[in-house]
């Protein structure tokens, strides 16, 4: 069966050594979700894609599709290169972590221009963030991405009433196994999680990317949030985020 091509929008999730000269990207479409590609003779140093093709990059591709599951890459043009996010260590981990969440949360071909968007976003965003003097993994920009993304993938926590019994509360942990927070007699070995915790999940999910704001505390009760609904929900921990939660 002969080949095709086609262009698309697509953001470079991860880049992979492969063979002497060659690199195997993970790819965010527009078009296509979430797909992969070689990029031939990509690490020699008269590459015509250059750096255009490293992760953080926004970029136009034309893709070849041939009978294999990875695609190859036959042109490329920047539309975004995200020096700002790329050429400062913090805004780089803090870029990293969001990128790996897109890359264990999307994991199929399915057009998805939502979870595209809110990606896209995240990095114009990241490009001009604050740098701050904590952790990355608690920076509120990628607090709000990921959990903007767990509610793209329908893994949004339920933090209005106890997802046990459905009482009011007060409210005082989280179960990823009830799929959100519960009350003091369903908490039994459910993670703590304070009203101020809960009211810093729902501010930066009720919020835009740009205005992105929580408390310290917070941040480290939604960080928890985050991870534990990444292992009950996929089964995965992200190796950015090892150590931090």
């Amino acid at each position: 069966m002969a080949g095709r091509g086609y262009k698309t929008e697509a953001v470079v999730l991860r880049s992979i050594r492969f063979g002497e000269a060659d690199r195997v990207l993970h790819l965010y479409t527009l078009d296509r979700g979430r797909v992969g590609a070689v990029a031939k003779g990509i690490r020699r140093t008269k590459s015509r894609f250059g750096a255009r093709l490293e992760p953080l990059s926004h970029v136009e591709l034309m893709l070849h599709q041939g009978s294999g599951e990875l695609g190859t890459v036959t042109g490329a043009s920047l539309v975004r290169a995200h020096r700002g996010a790329r050429e400062d260590s913090y805004r780089l981990s803090v870029g990293l972590v969001g990128l790996e969440a897109m890359l264990r949360l999307f994991t199929e071909q399915e057009r998805n221009p939502r979870a595209f968007e809110a990606l896209t976003r995240f990095l114009d965003v990241l490009d001009d963030a604050e740098v701050r003097d904590s952790e990355p993994a608690l920076d509120p920009l990628v607090l709000s991405f990921q959990l903007k993304l767990l509610w793209l993938s329908g893994y949004l926590p339920h933090l209005t009433s106890c997802a046990e019994c459905g009482s009011d509360g007060p409210l005082v942990g989280y179960s990823p196994e009830a799929g959100g927070a519960v009350c003091e007699r369903c908490g039994a070995g459910s993670l703590a999680l304070s009203g101020e915790g809960i009211a810093g999940i729902e501010g930066l999910l009720g919020t835009p990317l740009a205005d992105a704001a929580i408390s310290m505390q917070a941040a480290r009760e939604a960080l928890r949030v985050i991870t534990s609904s990444y292992e009950y929900h996929g089964g995965f921990r992200l190796r950015t985020l090892a150590n931090r939660a």
